[in-house]
């Protein structure tokens, strides 16, 4: 018999992750120059990395023989202090991506459940499936969560929610009250997980502090990381914020070692850098402006965004989907976006904010795959 027959068959049903087009990848297909492509598809910061965080990764070259610091002390120390927590409450990933795993590897069995919304990260089902849960997805409301229907979606065999806000791919947005209420409306015997990738992007008007709801809340985690504002995405790593024994169970399943030391020594000082993390909000902020109000002067609907994306609709034509043969014309054009098949939105594309030169190249790439004007 096949060894591969002998895997779980929930294992066999995953659908594998598809991440966003490298450079180097289209520069190979299409013979572009990659000096002349804009990668506009995994909502990286165009801006690189934090000044502070490249400083403190060349004082860590000459220790790269050593193991890191499995507890990731100073990270965690520097967290503590930012946020008003205890290093006991903290757990360091691999990514925030790790950390929605290790909550999948804590809590998640066979005969168990996990809920989350439509066109929600992909990441959410893919733990889920690969732990032989089942996964519960409630309709989007908007192309965003609709809280009262997830509240309503969980039964005895859930022991995860997973709540993306800002929500990735489509931008959406719950207001902290709305949110809190929820958490408190979830039976504390299932773990409410908040994804707050993309929070350092929200203007002071949409700021909450979730991590104050802690001391109220014993099921909850919240989730970050250094991929997105913080300019660190091919380090990898992100933090969660959670109870104690919730922290303690979490580092049960944690793979030893499981961030680097580049990673380590780069997070806790791009921490401190909030010129830097200012300067990439605010080039965000400009750069979600002109995009929406050159997609709306151009006809083209797209969805109100909180993050650092716009997710835009490529209107049918007698019926027929556009959206893949505009994607395949703008990789022609050496401008990278993000296909949404895969979240159920096979009409949509998503294109990250980049530098106002980035964004007017996507701009006119996007005019010329559509014969607009």
């Amino acid at each position: 018999m096949d060894l591969c027959e002998q895997c779980p068959s929930y294992i066999r049903a995953i659908a594998p992750y598809q991440p966003g087009k490298p450079i180097s990848e289209l520069a190979r297909e299409m013979g572009l120059d990659e000096k002349k492509i804009v990668k506009l598809a995994s909502n990286e910061n165009p801006l690189g990395v934090s000044p502070k965080a490249k400083k403190a990764m060349e004082r860590e070259l000459a220790d790269l023989s050593r193991y890191p610091d499995g507890n990731a002390f100073e990270l965690k120390a520097a967290l503590a202090r930012r946020y008003g927590v205890s290093p006991e409450q903290l757990v360091v990933g691999n990514g925030s991506n790790d950390l929605l795993e290790l909550v999948a590897s804590a809590f998640l069995a066979p005969g168990r459940a996990a809920v989350y919304s439509q066109h929600a990260f992909a990441v959410y089902p893919l733990a889920t499936i690969a732990r032989g849960a089942t996964g519960i997805v409630v309709p989007a409301k908007t192309f965003g969560h609709d809280l009262p229907a997830m509240r309503k979606a969980i039964t005895p065999e859930t022991r995860v929610v997973f709540v993306a806000n800002p929500n990735n791919p489509t931008g959406t947005f719950v207001p902290g009250r709305e949110l809190e209420a929820f958490v408190a409306s979830v039976p504390q015997d299932v773990a409410v997980v908040i994804d707050e990738a993309y929070t350092e992007y929200l203007p002071p008007e949409k700021r909450y502090d979730s991590f104050s709801w802690l001391a109220r809340y014993p099921h909850l985690i919240v989730t970050r990381t250094f991929s997105k504002v913080y300019g660190l995405a091919g380090l990898r790593v992100g933090f969660g914020v959670m109870s104690p024994k919730i922290a303690d169970l979490l580092n049960r399943v944690r793979q030893p070692f499981n961030v680097n030391s580049l990673a380590l020594a780069a997070a806790t000082a791009a921490l401190g850098d909030d010129d830097f993390v200012k300067k990439s909000a605010a080039m965000n902020r400009d750069g979600l402006e002109r995009i929406g109000a050159e997609l709306k002067r151009l006809g083209i609907a797209f969805i109100p965004s909180s993050a650092n994306f716009l997710t835009f609709r490529i209107a049918p034509v007698d019926h027929k989907p556009q959206a893949a043969a505009v994607y395949d014309k703008l990789l022609r054009l050496g401008v990278i976006v993000r296909p949404l098949a895969g979240y159920e939105m096979p009409d949509h594309l998503r294109v990250t904010i980049g530098t106002p030169q980035e964004n007017e190249r996507f701009l006119d790439a996007l005019k010329k795959a559509m014969s607009l004007k």
